[in-house]
């Protein structure tokens, strides 16, 4: 029987503590490694405890011991109570974050704790966990997902969940849309007053429009409905986990988790 993934939920260490109070891990976006190889950290609260590390690498100039760099992240764990780690590398590939996500996974492995990791990095290590983004603008998420656990296994495999709002000129060969805030998106709703549709496939909701200026727009976008419905995908082939960001979905909770 299909068990519930467990959810996660990323957030700055300002929203931390509002989105602990829903009861999930918190991911927490205060991490970075810096230049040569350092450990970077935001201001955090020392009390902050429990959950896992975020750590991106905007910046880094690919230099750097990734031994010293993997203990100062071990030494973070301990010191915080963390007990797993989302290393949000993006691409293209570097060498040396490659071998500290080799490094890192080993030793993650070691304690049995998790480590999840851009689809990038998945050649790194078979010891990871590889995070599949659910924003698509053509295809078919049921089956992205299925060809990522055809590939990795299903225990290697979790839903990165992303809150879409992109309006997309059609045709749009190159899969990109212009981003939508909150309020375009209510605003084009109630301009255009189109019927919303929902996409099985995307596994989101849609509308259509006309512009006598620029033509046919096909506008997609997410709510608390359709977050549920991936939910309910990951949990259908037993994913262990799928990764939310408190900012995208801190309008949603009366809703998204009733």
């Amino acid at each position: 029987m299909p068990k519930e993934p467990r959810l996660i939920i990323t957030a700055p260490p300002s929203s931390a503590s509002e989105a602990s109070a829903l009861g999930f891990p918190i991911g927490h976006i205060a991490y970075r490694i810096g230049n040569g190889g350092h450990l970077l950290r935001s201001s955090i609260p020392i009390n902050l405890r429990g959950g896992l590390m975020v750590i991106d690498h905007q910046g880094y100039d690919g230099r750097g011991d990734m031994n010293r760099f993997c203990q100062q992240v071990l030494r973070e764990c301990s010191v915080r109570n963390f007990d797993g780690a989302i290393l949000d590398f993006e691409p293209p590939q570097h060498p040396a974050l490659s071998q500290a996500v080799n490094m890192l996974a080993s030793m993650f492995a070691k304690r049995g704790w998790p480590l999840y990791v851009t689809e990038t990095y998945a050649s790194a290590s078979g010891q990871t966990r590889i995070i599949i983004p659910s924003a698509l603008s053509g295809g078919s998420l049921s089956v992205r997902l299925a060809e990522a656990v055809d590939r990795y296994g299903a225990d290697r495999v979790a839903l990165g969940i992303q809150r879409v709002a992109e309006d997309f000129t059609l045709p749009a060969p190159s899969g990109c849309g212009t981003p939508l805030t909150r309020e375009e998106l209510a605003q084009r709703m109630k301009a255009r007053n189109a019927p919303v549709f929902f996409s099985d496939e995307l596994c989101a909701y849609y509308f259509t429009y006309m512009s006598r200026h620029s033509g046919a727009h096909f506008v997609l976008f997410d709510n608390a409905a359709s977050i549920r419905k991936k939910i309910m995908i990951a949990k259908s082939i037993n994913l262990p986990a799928c990764i939310l960001t408190w900012p995208e979905i801190q309008d949603l909770i009366g809703t998204l988790f009733p």
